[in-house]
């Protein structure tokens, strides 16, 4: 059975979930992974979940970072195989597409998804807010920042 390379897109978490924060990575281009083997941790303005390999290969490329917010649908691994079951993901991009996906600022300071969720909750701008400690990944506002900033204020 011979080996192809499969492109692999960020998932999509439901109708109102269409950005994920990576906040972890556990592998690297030319390591060998398994199915099911926990390839990376993202976050989502809901949760925090495990992103697992879709099948036994070797990493290609993972052009992503921690820190970086992904839309949901752009390429998040490439991933030799053999795993027929995947052929529908056999890549057909170049190099180039593998840099397409960028971190998006969100003003002044880079939010996570949950941090922009419990910021807006609290009736909070996070577009104009000043004096929080970002000590997410990529030094990113993270939930737990927004928490203590809140807890400071005496807010909830």
């Amino acid at each position: 059975m011979a080996n192809f390379i499969i492109d692999v897109p960020v998932p999509s978490m439901g109708a109102t979930v269409n950005e994920l924060t990576v906040i972890s990575l556990k592998t690297k281009p030319g390591d060998h992974v398994t199915k099911g083997q926990k390839i990376a941790e993202l976050e989502s303005d809901k949760s925090v979940f495990d992103y697992e390999a879709p099948a036994d290969g070797t990493v290609i490329a993972l052009p992503v970072k921690p820190g970086e917010v992904l839309e949901a649908g752009k390429l998040f691994l490439r991933l030799e195989t053999g795993d027929l079951s995947l052929k529908h993901l056999e890549s057909k991009g170049g190099a180039a597409e593998m840099t397409a996906t960028a971190a998006k600022p969100a003003g002044p300071l880079v939010w996570t998804p949950r941090a922009t969720k419990l910021a807006q909750e609290a009736g909070l701008d996070p577009a104009t807010l000043m004096g929080i400690e970002a000590t997410g990944p990529g030094g990113r506002v993270s939930g737990d920042d927004v928490t203590n900033y809140l807890a400071k204020l005496g807010k909830k």
